[in-house]
Parts: structure tokens; sequence; C-alpha cells
């Protein structure tokens, strides 16, 4: 059976939204949103404001075991931050070299290190080689503006030796261009290592899926943005489960209410159900009434 994975997003995919949608799929694995890194060892409840799972008593949420993404250009900071995750309770780390937030890169963080291989392999490589026994693995992009570079960086993670590797098949440029999406690049690069490849990207439902396990020729796949439009998603992948009922997601929504959080609970939520309607009104027409009632 193929693997799936629920990948991370930054200000969406929140241990509310990880708690829910592993209890109404069978995911193999949750990535958590990314924790910055830059000169620090960061404190514990750093990493269980992420993942308040990592409170849990064996480090699952819902029985799917949960991995922290970490974010950063400094080697050393990483490979400390790292050492941390892992003894809180994490399933290995996954190093962020794919986001594209302008913020993030002007920092030298994410998606702005595709630019530079040997960078990604000093990073990867001193994690790895300090946490040899722990699986580290790496999301990237097919690279800046271009794929230039694409078998340069996926060179640089094999010679690193990482675990696994998730393909976000664009490039930074492209977005999140439904046009540009390439899953073959990621059949390409299983040519140049033996290191399991991860697809994602551009997968909104099961004939999405079955076209881009075809395409990109691996096993596994991370949801994003789909997971969040069609809440069991991975189950219709797995087990050609219905698309849950639109009732059944207005209780999901109730649900997503409920969970505590430390910031203004008004406003959050308030915040947060429009961004998650948002999605949702492309898989369901009630959610775009439900939307304009709730706009403004």
């Amino acid at each position: 059976m193929h693997k799936i994975i629920l990948g991370p997003m930054e200000g969406v995919l929140d241990y509310g939204l990880r708690s829910i949608l592993t209890s109404i799929n069978r995911y193999d694995l949750c990535i958590t949103e990314f924790v910055r890194v830059v000169d620090q060892l960061l404190p514990k409840k750093v990493f269980y404001r992420t993942a308040p799972e990592l409170l849990n008593h064996d480090n699952f949420i819902n029985k799917t075991p949960i991995r922290i993404q970490l974010l950063g250009n400094d080697e050393n900071w990483l490979s400390e931050n790292a050492a941390r995750a892992i003894e809180l309770g994490s399933k290995g780390v996954d190093l962020n070299f794919g986001c594209p937030a302008k913020t993030v890169n002007k920092n030298k963080g994410g998606a702005i290190l595709l630019k530079e291989p040997e960078t990604v392999y000093k990073i990867t490589n001193k994690v790895k080689k300090d946490h040899p026994d722990h699986h580290i693995s790496a999301k990237i992009r097919l690279g800046w503006d271009s794929h230039d570079r694409f078998k340069d960086l996926i060179f640089a993670l094999d010679n690193a030796k990482v675990d696994s590797i998730t393909i976000h098949a664009r490039t930074k440029k492209d977005g999140y261009k439904p046009e540009n999406i390439d899953w073959s690049k990621i059949a390409q690069a299983k040519s140049w290592t033996d290191i399991p490849l991860i697809a994602n990207g551009e997968v909104w439902n099961k004939k999405d899926a079955v076209n881009c396990f075809e395409t990109s020729q691996t096993h596994t796949l991370m949801l994003c943005r789909g997971a969040f439009q069609l809440p069991n998603l991975a189950n219709t992948i797995k087990f050609n489960e219905p698309i849950i009922a639109w009732n059944q997601v207005i209780n999901l929504l109730i649900e997503y209410a409920s969970f505590p959080i430390e910031k203004d609970k008004g406003l959050y939520f308030s915040n947060r159900a429009k961004q998650w309607l948002t999605y949702l009104r492309h898989q369901y027409n009630e959610a775009q009434e439900l939307f304009e009632k709730v706009k403004d």
C-alpha cells in the first residue's frame, strides 16, 4: 500500500488541524509547521508550542507519528536543535529547503538555499552525521527559478546520506501555479539516488494521486493544501473512501474551534476558520455560502 504523509503548511496546519485530520484519516506520518532556528538552542517550550503532541506519553497524535521540521541556515545550531527535538520525542527531524515565503527567504532560509547545493549538503551532512540513528529528511523544490541545479541538489542530499527527500515538483518561481507542476522530475531524480523520494504538490483528489504515483514512480505522497481542501483526502486515496459529507465537515469546524490556544481565541479562530473555508469552498458549495456569511 502507498504511504501518505500529512505535510507542513506554515500558519495553516497547526496542532488543531493535525489532530482533526489524523482522527479521520490513516496518515503514516505528520510533519509540523517549521521551527525557525537562528543562533541558539531553543527552549523546550518552543517545540511544545509547535507540537503539543510531544507531550503525549507516546509522542503520537491519533496513532500517527510526529516529526518536527526545522528551518535555518546554520548547520551547527540546526543540529543542536535537532537533538532537542529528538530528545523530546520527534521521530527524527525534517529540514526545510522549500519554503517560498519572502520573509523567510530574505533571511536566508527555506527555498533561497536551493541556489546553494553546497550549503544544503553542509547542513544535511552535519545533522545526519550527528544523529545517525534517527530519520533525517529534507524537503526541497526543483530549484529557485529553474531546474538547472536540481541534479546538484539531489547529489548533495545523496552525499549527505539523508533518509528521505520530499520533492515539491515546482520551482520557487513557479509558486503554486498548477500548470507548472512536473512530477516527472521526481522520476528522473530516482536515477540519481537510491534515497526514498516523496512526491508533493497539486494533489487534490484520488485521480491526481494515481497520476502522481504513476508519473513520479514513487510510493509515498505528501499532502498539504489538498488535505486542507478535502478533509478525508488521504483515506479516499488509500481506501477509496467516499468524500466526507458537508454536515460532517461542519462538525470538524466546530471541533477545531474547541481547541485551546495561547493566542486570543476569538480573533485567531475567526481568521483560521475563514482560512479553512477558503479552501473548503473549492470542494463544497455550502462552504462558499458559509464563507459569505462570516467573511466580514
